[in-house]
Formats: C-alpha cells, sequence, structure tokens
C-alpha cells in the first residue's frame, strides 16, 4: 500500500508514487498537520530560482493539530500572492493556456479548512492526468514494514526524478521535486510519462 498525507499540489515525487502505486493507493486524512511540509507548501520555479509557496494557516504552532481542525488564514493575501506567482512563472509554459483556468479558482474561492483546499488541487491534477481520486481514509493509518508511506519526510527520500524541460532551463538547473503544477505546465498529459520513469 502507498499511504499519502493532503497536500498541497503535491511535488512530483508525491504524484509518482500515486500514480506509480496504482489502485493501492490511499490518502490519509486521519493523520495530525505537520509543520513545514507539503500539506499547506509547494514549490515552484521562477526566473530568479526555486520558490516555496504556502499557505497561511490559523494557530499552526499548536502541537499535534488533526488534519482536519487546520483552518486557512486570510489574514495575509496569501492567494494572491500565489496566484501572481504562478502566472508570472508559467504564462510563457507550453500549457499554461490550456490549464491555467482550471486552477484560477482555487485563488479566488474562500476556503475555510486546509484539507478542502487540497483535495479541490488533488481533483484538478487527477482531471487533467485522467487519474482516478485514490481511496481517501478518515481514520488514521498505521503502515507496515511493506508500506510506502510518504507522510514523514524525516524517513530520508530516495527519489529519483525523470528529467523534463522547465521553464527558465536555459538560466535556471534543473530542480528535480518541484510541485506537479511545473510539471503539469511544462509536459501536460505527458507528465504522466515522466511520473511513470521516476524512480522512489
Amino acid at each position: 500500500m502507498v499511504i499519502l498525507p493532503s497536500v498541497y499540489f503535491g511535488s512530483t515525487e508525491y504524484w509518482t508514487a500515486l500514480v506509480q502505486g496504482g489502485n493501492d493507493v490511499v490518502i490519509d486524512l486521519g493523520e495530525n498537520y505537520i509543520k513545514r511540509s507539503e500539506r499547506n507548501r509547494t514549490s515552484i520555479m521562477t526566473s530568479g530560482g526555486v520558490m516555496q509557496l504556502s499557505v497561511q494557516l490559523d494557530h499552526a504552532n499548536r502541537p499535534r493539530q488533526p488534519m482536519r481542525s487546520m483552518r486557512v488564514d486570510y489574514s495575509k493575501r496569501w492567494q494572491h500572492q500565489h496566484l501572481v506567482a504562478m502566472e508570472s512563472a508559467y504564462r510563457s509554459s507550453p500549457y499554461y493556456d490550456y490549464y491555467a483556468d482550471r486552477f484560477e479558482g482555487l485563488f479566488t474561492k474562500h476556503w475555510d479548512y486546509l484539507i478542502d483546499l487540497n483535495m479541490a488541487t488533488l481533483e484538478g491534477v487527477c482531471s487533467i492526468l485522467k487519474l482516478p481520486v485514490p481511496r481517501i481514509s478518515e481514520q488514521y493509518i498505521v503502515a507496515t514494514e511493506q508500506d510506502i508511506d510518504l507522510r514523514d519526510k524525516k524517513r530520508g527520500s530516495t527519489f529519483v526524478a525523470e528529467p523534463y524541460i522547465q521553464v527558465f532551463s536555459d538560466r535556471v538547473p534543473f530542480a528535480e521535486n518541484l510541485s506537479i503544477f511545473d510539471l503539469v505546465m511544462c509536459e501536460g498529459r505527458d507528465a504522466i510519462d515522466v511520473l511513470s520513469h521516476c524512480q522512489l
């Protein structure tokens, strides 16, 4: 089984596990929130290099909070910042005109809970890539040694990316584990082929 957390877009490694895991993938909504993780962060490529985007959350520093209880904070204009950053970074990418409008609503809609925003990003990417939405578990899943568990990044990563042409490849070196947003904007539906050649 492949056990994944709920994430904001998700990295290439995350989507490699989702694609290669097939019908054995489950997303754990019963876990606790982990700070400084993909649960509310994603990385994109800009002309100046990799930029990290974070969804602002209420009381994110409290320990052992269930993912289900994490509320989105609108005291800062994070949605506007993310939209502007993604537009400026990817408007010259091959697939921006095809797919940008599918994500625009993410940055204009009011989301009460992080988990609902994350599910919307998951469903949006699955729709583009013609993938079924993975199974969801409302209860915490106890992993076995045979499972691939991406909830705990402390475990270390053996991920090896399949290179593809990124937007600013003429001036910035290839970054191997960016947001799925980067891969979709650069490769469109061929992102599936890239993900199938990555190594976990």
